[in-house]
Protein backbone atom coordinates (compact mmCIF):
# COMPACT_ATOMS: atom_id res chain seq x y z
CA UNK A 1 0.00 0.00 0.00
CA UNK A 2 2.42 2.27 0.88
CA UNK A 3 4.60 1.61 -2.72
CA UNK A 4 1.07 2.59 -3.74
CA UNK A 5 0.89 5.86 -3.06
CA UNK A 6 4.19 6.53 -3.07
CA UNK A 7 3.84 5.72 -7.31
CA UNK A 8 0.42 7.63 -7.42
CA UNK A 9 2.31 11.04 -5.39
CA UNK A 10 5.38 10.32 -8.38
CA UNK A 11 2.78 10.53 -10.99
CA UNK A 12 1.26 13.31 -9.47
CA UNK A 13 4.49 15.77 -9.26
CA UNK A 14 4.86 14.77 -12.85
CA UNK A 15 2.24 16.24 -13.64
CA UNK A 16 2.38 19.41 -11.60
CA UNK A 17 6.25 19.39 -13.61
CA UNK A 18 4.17 20.06 -17.06
CA UNK A 19 2.32 23.37 -15.84
CA UNK A 20 3.38 26.79 -16.73
CA UNK A 21 3.70 29.15 -13.68
CA UNK A 22 0.83 30.46 -14.61
CA UNK A 23 -1.23 27.76 -14.36
CA UNK A 24 0.43 26.30 -11.55
CA UNK A 25 -0.37 29.77 -9.73
CA UNK A 26 -4.15 29.11 -10.82
CA UNK A 27 -4.06 25.57 -9.44
CA UNK A 28 -2.44 26.37 -5.69
CA UNK A 29 -5.02 29.14 -5.61
CA UNK A 30 -8.26 26.85 -6.04
CA UNK A 31 -6.61 23.89 -3.70
CA UNK A 32 -7.94 23.49 0.14
CA UNK A 33 -5.34 24.71 2.55
CA UNK A 34 -4.73 21.46 3.78
CA UNK A 35 -4.04 19.78 0.41
CA UNK A 36 -1.45 23.15 -0.09
CA UNK A 37 0.64 22.47 2.67
CA UNK A 38 0.89 18.88 1.90
CA UNK A 39 2.02 19.75 -1.35
CA UNK A 40 4.22 22.63 0.05
CA UNK A 41 5.72 19.62 2.54
CA UNK A 42 6.99 17.65 -0.46
CA UNK A 43 9.68 20.01 -1.01
CA UNK A 44 12.21 17.92 -2.90
CA UNK A 45 8.91 16.42 -5.43
CA UNK A 46 8.42 19.72 -7.10
CA UNK A 47 11.57 22.60 -6.13
CA UNK A 48 12.31 24.37 -9.05
CA UNK A 49 16.02 23.68 -10.99
CA UNK A 50 17.69 26.48 -9.46
CA UNK A 51 16.39 25.73 -6.12
CA UNK A 52 17.75 22.10 -6.36
CA UNK A 53 21.37 21.87 -4.86
CA UNK A 54 24.25 20.96 -7.51
CA UNK A 55 26.02 17.95 -8.56
CA UNK A 56 29.57 17.39 -7.89
CA UNK A 57 32.39 17.97 -5.47
CA UNK A 58 31.61 22.21 -4.72
CA UNK A 59 32.26 24.06 -1.73
CA UNK A 60 30.06 27.26 -2.62
CA UNK A 61 26.91 27.43 -4.08
CA UNK A 62 25.37 30.88 -5.00
CA UNK A 63 21.62 30.87 -6.05
CA UNK A 64 21.39 34.25 -7.87
CA UNK A 65 17.98 35.33 -8.42
CA UNK A 66 15.71 37.53 -8.55
CA UNK A 67 13.30 38.38 -6.08
CA UNK A 68 9.96 35.96 -5.21
CA UNK A 69 12.25 33.42 -6.73
CA UNK A 70 12.24 30.93 -3.87
CA UNK A 71 15.52 31.75 -2.30
CA UNK A 72 14.97 31.46 1.16
CA UNK A 73 12.65 28.37 0.32
CA UNK A 74 15.81 26.64 -1.21
CA UNK A 75 18.17 27.57 1.39
CA UNK A 76 15.81 26.77 4.91
CA UNK A 77 15.50 23.09 3.17
CA UNK A 78 18.99 22.95 2.63
CA UNK A 79 19.76 23.87 6.25
CA UNK A 80 16.70 21.38 7.44
CA UNK A 81 18.06 18.72 5.28
CA UNK A 82 21.60 18.96 6.58
CA UNK A 83 20.22 18.86 10.31
CA UNK A 84 18.42 15.50 9.56
CA UNK A 85 21.66 13.91 8.08
CA UNK A 86 23.92 15.16 10.20
CA UNK A 87 22.66 14.94 14.02
CA UNK A 88 26.04 16.81 15.05
CA UNK A 89 25.43 19.71 12.86
CA UNK A 90 27.03 23.07 13.72
CA UNK A 91 25.38 25.20 11.22
CA UNK A 92 26.03 28.74 10.41
CA UNK A 93 23.35 31.71 9.45
CA UNK A 94 24.50 34.98 8.42
CA UNK A 95 22.32 37.77 7.69
CA UNK A 96 22.93 41.29 6.60
CA UNK A 97 21.98 42.19 10.30
CA UNK A 98 19.90 40.80 13.13
CA UNK A 99 16.65 41.54 11.91
CA UNK A 100 16.17 39.72 8.84
CA UNK A 101 18.16 37.19 10.01
CA UNK A 102 15.45 36.29 12.49
CA UNK A 103 12.51 37.67 10.34
CA UNK A 104 13.58 36.21 7.34
CA UNK A 105 15.99 33.06 8.01
CA UNK A 106 13.96 31.44 11.08
CA UNK A 107 10.59 32.81 11.30
CA UNK A 108 9.97 34.19 7.79
CA UNK A 109 6.67 32.46 5.96
CA UNK A 110 9.68 30.31 4.26
CA UNK A 111 12.41 30.38 6.78
CA UNK A 112 13.20 27.36 9.20
CA UNK A 113 10.58 27.30 11.68
CA UNK A 114 8.05 27.50 8.41
CA UNK A 115 9.83 24.39 6.96
CA UNK A 116 9.73 22.19 9.43
CA UNK A 117 7.87 19.07 8.94
CA UNK A 118 4.94 18.45 10.88
CA UNK A 119 6.28 15.59 13.08
CA UNK A 120 9.82 18.01 13.81
CA UNK A 121 9.42 20.86 16.50
CA UNK A 122 12.94 23.15 16.17
CA UNK A 123 13.26 25.54 18.93
CA UNK A 124 14.46 28.76 18.82
CA UNK A 125 16.42 30.66 21.60
CA UNK A 126 16.36 33.60 21.45
CA UNK A 127 18.92 35.00 24.31
CA UNK A 128 21.60 32.52 22.58
CA UNK A 129 20.76 33.24 18.95
CA UNK A 130 20.35 29.52 18.26
CA UNK A 131 17.58 27.24 16.82
CA UNK A 132 18.30 23.72 18.12
CA UNK A 133 16.48 21.04 16.05
CA UNK A 134 14.67 17.74 17.23
CA UNK A 135 18.05 15.71 15.40
CA UNK A 136 20.49 17.53 18.03
CA UNK A 137 21.87 19.86 14.76
CA UNK A 138 22.11 23.58 15.87
CA UNK A 139 22.12 26.80 13.88
CA UNK A 140 23.87 29.69 15.42
CA UNK A 141 22.71 33.44 13.58
CA UNK A 142 24.68 35.64 12.87
CA UNK A 143 24.90 39.54 11.75
CA UNK A 144 27.08 40.52 8.86
CA UNK A 145 27.39 43.73 10.62
CA UNK A 146 29.34 42.08 13.55
CA UNK A 147 32.02 40.04 11.87
CA UNK A 148 33.75 39.38 14.63
CA UNK A 149 31.42 37.38 16.16
CA UNK A 150 32.68 35.07 13.29
CA UNK A 151 35.90 34.93 14.62
CA UNK A 152 36.54 31.31 16.24
CA UNK A 153 33.18 29.41 15.98
CA UNK A 154 33.63 26.05 13.26
CA UNK A 155 30.79 25.04 11.56
CA UNK A 156 29.61 22.47 9.01
CA UNK A 157 27.70 24.66 6.25
CA UNK A 158 26.42 27.76 6.54
CA UNK A 159 23.89 29.96 4.95
CA UNK A 160 24.61 33.06 3.94
CA UNK A 161 21.82 35.35 2.38
CA UNK A 162 21.64 38.16 0.79
CA UNK A 163 25.09 38.55 0.68
CA UNK A 164 25.03 42.16 -1.89
CA UNK A 165 23.62 43.78 0.99
CA UNK A 166 26.21 42.75 3.20
CA UNK A 167 27.50 45.69 5.42
CA UNK A 168 30.64 44.07 6.51
CA UNK A 169 31.52 42.58 3.11
CA UNK A 170 34.98 41.06 3.05
CA UNK A 171 36.00 40.31 6.73
CA UNK A 172 32.31 39.01 7.97
CA UNK A 173 33.45 36.40 4.53
CA UNK A 174 37.12 35.92 5.40
CA UNK A 175 35.82 34.99 9.30
CA UNK A 176 33.25 32.59 8.02
CA UNK A 177 34.76 30.79 5.83
CA UNK A 178 37.93 30.22 8.24
CA UNK A 179 35.71 28.19 10.73
CA UNK A 180 34.04 26.25 7.68
CA UNK A 181 36.46 23.30 8.51
CA UNK A 182 33.85 20.51 10.64
CA UNK A 183 33.28 17.24 8.79
CA UNK A 184 34.21 15.87 5.19
CA UNK A 185 33.05 17.89 2.94
CA UNK A 186 32.13 21.72 4.73
CA UNK A 187 29.73 24.07 2.52
CA UNK A 188 28.35 27.22 2.05
CA UNK A 189 24.91 28.46 -0.23
CA UNK A 190 24.50 31.92 -0.56
CA UNK A 191 20.75 33.35 -1.29
CA UNK A 192 21.06 36.57 -3.06
CA UNK A 193 20.26 38.98 -5.43
CA UNK A 194 22.73 39.92 -7.49
CA UNK A 195 25.02 43.96 -7.31
CA UNK A 196 27.98 44.41 -9.06
CA UNK A 197 30.38 43.99 -5.37
CA UNK A 198 33.57 43.49 -4.75
CA UNK A 199 32.76 40.50 -2.94
CA UNK A 200 30.63 38.94 -5.04
CA UNK A 201 32.60 39.21 -7.77
CA UNK A 202 35.41 37.25 -5.76
CA UNK A 203 33.34 35.00 -4.71
CA UNK A 204 32.45 34.24 -8.06
CA UNK A 205 35.55 33.67 -8.94
CA UNK A 206 36.64 31.15 -6.50
CA UNK A 207 37.52 27.39 -6.80
CA UNK A 208 34.42 25.32 -6.06
CA UNK A 209 32.01 27.72 -6.61
CA UNK A 210 28.59 26.75 -8.67
CA UNK A 211 25.63 28.46 -9.30
CA UNK A 212 22.13 28.25 -10.05
CA UNK A 213 19.88 31.14 -11.34
CA UNK A 214 15.97 31.77 -11.39
CA UNK A 215 13.76 34.68 -11.65
CA UNK A 216 10.32 36.17 -10.39
CA UNK A 217 8.65 34.67 -13.32
CA UNK A 218 9.70 31.57 -12.86
CA UNK A 219 7.86 31.20 -9.08
CA UNK A 220 4.31 29.39 -9.80
CA UNK A 221 3.22 30.26 -6.28
CA UNK A 222 3.53 34.29 -6.13
CA UNK A 223 0.13 35.58 -7.41
CA UNK A 224 -0.59 36.30 -10.74
CA UNK A 225 -1.47 39.68 -10.07
CA UNK A 226 2.05 40.67 -8.46
CA UNK A 227 4.48 39.07 -11.25
CA UNK A 228 1.91 40.78 -14.28
CA UNK A 229 2.67 44.00 -12.23
CA UNK A 230 6.17 43.33 -11.67
CA UNK A 231 7.19 42.20 -15.21
CA UNK A 232 4.78 45.32 -16.75
CA UNK A 233 6.37 48.02 -14.64
CA UNK A 234 10.42 46.97 -14.72
CA UNK A 235 10.52 44.13 -17.35
CA UNK A 236 13.52 44.82 -19.29
CA UNK A 237 15.07 47.83 -16.99
CA UNK A 238 17.75 47.87 -15.34
CA UNK A 239 16.00 47.42 -11.74
CA UNK A 240 14.19 44.75 -13.37
CA UNK A 241 16.75 42.96 -14.70
CA UNK A 242 18.80 42.63 -11.77
CA UNK A 243 16.08 42.66 -8.83
CA UNK A 244 13.54 40.37 -11.20
CA UNK A 245 15.58 38.49 -13.23
CA UNK A 246 18.50 38.31 -11.15
CA UNK A 247 21.26 39.43 -13.78
CA UNK A 248 24.45 41.01 -12.38
CA UNK A 249 24.78 44.48 -14.39
CA UNK A 250 27.90 46.08 -14.45
CA UNK A 251 28.76 48.95 -15.82
CA UNK A 252 32.00 48.79 -18.14
CA UNK A 253 35.28 50.50 -16.76
CA UNK A 254 35.38 54.48 -18.88
CA UNK A 255 32.10 53.77 -20.61
CA UNK A 256 30.50 56.14 -22.24
CA UNK A 257 27.38 54.93 -21.57
CA UNK A 258 26.18 53.56 -18.09
CA UNK A 259 22.95 52.06 -17.03
CA UNK A 260 22.33 55.00 -15.16
CA UNK A 261 22.33 57.56 -17.68
CA UNK A 262 19.86 55.07 -19.84
CA UNK A 263 17.34 54.56 -17.27
CA UNK A 264 17.63 58.43 -16.60
CA UNK A 265 16.98 58.72 -20.49
CA UNK A 266 14.04 56.48 -20.62
CA UNK A 267 10.47 57.19 -21.31
CA UNK A 268 7.31 55.35 -21.71
CA UNK A 269 6.59 54.20 -25.36
CA UNK A 270 3.66 56.04 -25.47
CA UNK A 271 4.65 59.66 -24.67
CA UNK A 272 6.13 60.86 -27.99
CA UNK A 273 3.51 61.84 -29.68
CA UNK A 274 3.61 62.25 -33.56
CA UNK A 275 7.67 62.62 -34.53
CA UNK A 276 8.57 65.07 -37.22
CA UNK A 277 11.05 62.81 -38.75
CA UNK A 278 11.79 58.98 -38.35
CA UNK A 279 15.43 57.48 -39.73
CA UNK A 280 16.51 53.96 -39.62
CA UNK A 281 20.49 53.21 -38.73
CA UNK A 282 21.24 49.50 -40.17
CA UNK A 283 24.42 47.91 -39.10
CA UNK A 284 24.45 45.37 -42.31
CA UNK A 285 26.36 41.88 -41.32
CA UNK A 286 29.36 40.98 -43.66
CA UNK A 287 28.17 37.64 -44.25
CA UNK A 288 24.89 35.59 -44.03
CA UNK A 289 26.53 33.18 -41.15
CA UNK A 290 27.69 36.07 -39.31
CA UNK A 291 26.84 39.14 -37.21
CA UNK A 292 23.29 40.11 -36.23
CA UNK A 293 22.33 42.87 -38.72
CA UNK A 294 21.63 45.58 -36.50
CA UNK A 295 18.47 47.71 -37.20
CA UNK A 296 17.11 50.68 -34.81
CA UNK A 297 14.56 52.96 -35.59
CA UNK A 298 15.31 56.79 -34.07
CA UNK A 299 13.04 59.74 -34.53
CA UNK A 300 13.16 63.49 -33.93
CA UNK A 301 10.27 64.70 -31.73
CA UNK A 302 8.46 67.79 -31.75
CA UNK A 303 10.16 68.94 -28.52
CA UNK A 304 13.46 68.78 -30.45
CA UNK A 305 14.77 65.75 -28.26
CA UNK A 306 15.51 62.56 -30.28
CA UNK A 307 14.31 59.14 -29.29
CA UNK A 308 15.07 55.62 -29.99
CA UNK A 309 12.05 53.87 -30.92
CA UNK A 310 12.49 50.43 -31.80
CA UNK A 311 15.40 47.61 -32.01
CA UNK A 312 14.30 45.79 -34.66
CA UNK A 313 17.90 43.36 -35.60
CA UNK A 314 17.92 40.13 -36.67
CA UNK A 315 20.37 37.34 -35.99
CA UNK A 316 22.12 35.68 -38.57
CA UNK A 317 19.61 36.92 -41.32
CA UNK A 318 20.20 36.03 -44.80
CA UNK A 319 20.42 39.37 -47.19
CA UNK A 320 16.90 39.43 -48.25
CA UNK A 321 15.45 38.44 -44.20
CA UNK A 322 17.55 41.53 -43.36
CA UNK A 323 16.30 44.03 -45.59
CA UNK A 324 12.50 43.04 -45.27
CA UNK A 325 13.20 43.25 -41.94
CA UNK A 326 14.35 47.25 -42.83
CA UNK A 327 11.25 47.56 -44.64
CA UNK A 328 9.11 46.31 -42.40
CA UNK A 329 10.56 48.83 -40.09
CA UNK A 330 10.14 51.82 -42.32
CA UNK A 331 6.26 51.22 -43.30
CA UNK A 332 5.49 50.71 -39.64
CA UNK A 333 7.10 54.19 -38.26
CA UNK A 334 6.79 55.91 -41.89
CA UNK A 335 10.65 56.09 -41.99
CA UNK A 336 11.69 59.05 -44.81
CA UNK A 337 15.24 57.92 -45.04
CA UNK A 338 17.58 54.49 -44.20
CA UNK A 339 21.04 55.58 -43.04
CA UNK A 340 23.42 52.26 -43.29
CA UNK A 341 27.41 51.24 -42.95
CA UNK A 342 28.91 50.54 -46.37
CA UNK A 343 32.34 49.56 -45.18
CA UNK A 344 31.34 45.90 -46.95
CA UNK A 345 30.26 47.69 -50.47
CA UNK A 346 27.79 50.42 -50.39
CA UNK A 347 26.32 49.62 -54.00
CA UNK A 348 25.46 45.94 -52.25
CA UNK A 349 23.59 47.23 -49.13
CA UNK A 350 21.88 49.63 -51.50
CA UNK A 351 21.19 47.59 -53.76
CA UNK A 352 19.63 44.46 -51.46
CA UNK A 353 17.49 47.17 -49.98
CA UNK A 354 16.11 47.86 -53.13
CA UNK A 355 15.31 44.27 -53.96
CA UNK A 356 13.38 44.45 -50.36
CA UNK A 357 11.04 47.43 -52.15
CA UNK A 358 12.67 49.78 -49.91
CA UNK A 359 12.06 53.09 -51.87
CA UNK A 360 13.39 55.70 -49.25
CA UNK A 361 16.86 57.37 -49.91
CA UNK A 362 19.16 54.84 -48.73
CA UNK A 363 22.67 57.12 -47.44
CA UNK A 364 25.71 54.55 -47.52
CA UNK A 365 28.27 56.12 -44.42
CA UNK A 366 31.46 54.88 -44.21
CA UNK A 367 33.16 54.21 -41.17
CA UNK A 368 36.64 55.80 -41.37
CA UNK A 369 37.41 56.56 -37.49
CA UNK A 370 36.68 53.49 -34.41
CA UNK A 371 33.43 52.48 -33.49
CA UNK A 372 34.00 54.43 -30.29
CA UNK A 373 35.13 57.76 -31.66
CA UNK A 374 31.99 57.95 -33.55
CA UNK A 375 29.51 56.98 -30.62
CA UNK A 376 31.20 59.60 -28.66
CA UNK A 377 29.01 62.57 -29.73
CA UNK A 378 26.08 60.95 -29.85
CA UNK A 379 27.10 59.70 -25.93
CA UNK A 380 27.22 63.54 -25.06
CA UNK A 381 23.68 64.07 -26.67
CA UNK A 382 22.51 61.49 -23.80
CA UNK A 383 24.35 63.55 -20.92
CA UNK A 384 22.43 66.59 -22.05
CA UNK A 385 18.93 65.10 -21.62
CA UNK A 386 18.62 65.46 -26.09
CA UNK A 387 18.29 61.91 -26.19
CA UNK A 388 15.71 59.41 -25.14
CA UNK A 389 14.46 56.04 -24.82
CA UNK A 390 10.63 55.26 -25.26
CA UNK A 391 10.43 51.94 -24.04
CA UNK A 392 12.96 49.18 -22.86
CA UNK A 393 15.74 47.88 -25.35
CA UNK A 394 17.75 45.72 -23.21
CA UNK A 395 20.35 43.71 -25.97
CA UNK A 396 20.50 47.63 -27.57
CA UNK A 397 21.19 48.97 -24.20
CA UNK A 398 23.82 45.83 -22.89
CA UNK A 399 25.32 47.10 -26.60
CA UNK A 400 25.88 50.62 -25.93
CA UNK A 401 26.68 50.13 -22.32
CA UNK A 402 29.67 48.42 -24.16
CA UNK A 403 31.64 51.15 -26.03
CA UNK A 404 34.88 52.67 -24.19
CA UNK A 405 36.22 55.98 -24.07
CA UNK A 406 39.53 55.86 -25.97
CA UNK A 407 37.99 53.49 -29.12
CA UNK A 408 37.49 49.75 -26.60
CA UNK A 409 34.17 47.89 -26.49
CA UNK A 410 33.65 45.53 -23.70
CA UNK A 411 30.13 44.56 -24.38
CA UNK A 412 28.46 41.40 -25.26
CA UNK A 413 29.11 39.33 -28.30
CA UNK A 414 31.97 39.90 -31.27
CA UNK A 415 30.27 43.18 -32.02
CA UNK A 416 27.87 46.13 -31.39
CA UNK A 417 25.30 45.62 -34.31
CA UNK A 418 22.65 46.94 -32.47
CA UNK A 419 24.83 49.96 -30.67
CA UNK A 420 25.97 50.98 -34.41
CA UNK A 421 22.81 50.86 -35.55
CA UNK A 422 21.30 53.50 -33.04
CA UNK A 423 24.83 55.72 -33.57
CA UNK A 424 23.94 55.94 -37.36
CA UNK A 425 19.97 56.88 -36.91
CA UNK A 426 21.28 59.34 -34.04
CA UNK A 427 24.14 60.57 -35.71
CA UNK A 428 22.14 61.47 -38.70
CA UNK A 429 19.25 63.03 -36.81
CA UNK A 430 21.91 65.19 -35.12
CA UNK A 431 23.10 66.69 -38.02
CA UNK A 432 19.85 67.39 -39.79
CA UNK A 433 18.85 69.44 -36.55
CA UNK A 434 22.47 71.32 -36.43
CA UNK A 435 22.33 71.93 -40.59
CA UNK A 436 18.24 73.20 -39.36
CA UNK A 437 19.64 75.54 -36.93
CA UNK A 438 22.82 77.39 -39.18
CA UNK A 439 21.68 80.54 -40.26
CA UNK A 440 21.80 80.76 -43.87
CA UNK A 441 19.70 82.32 -46.84
CA UNK A 442 15.77 81.97 -46.78
CA UNK A 443 13.60 81.69 -49.79
CA UNK A 444 10.79 84.06 -49.51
Amino acid sequence: MAQATRDVVGDVLDQLHTLTPGQFRRLMRDMSARHRRELIERWQGWAQEGQCEPPGDWRIWMIRAGRGFGKTRAGAEWISEWARMVPEARIALVAANDADGRRVMIEGPSGLLAVARSDEHPRWREGLRELHFCSGAVATLYSAAAAENLRGPEHHVAWCDELAKWPGGDAVWDNLVMGLRLGSAPRALITTTPKPTMLMRRIMALPGFEETRGGTNNNAYLPSNFVEAMMASYGGTRLGRQELDGEMLEDVECALWTRALIERCRIPADAIGKPVRVVIGVDPPATSHGDACGIVVAAQLRDGRLAVLEDASVERPQPGDWAQAVAAAAARWGADRVVAESNMGGEMVAGTLIQADVTLPVVPVHASVGKARRAEPVAIAYERGDVVHAGVFAELEDQLCGFQTGGGYAGPGRSPDRADACVWALAALLEGRRRAREPGVRRV
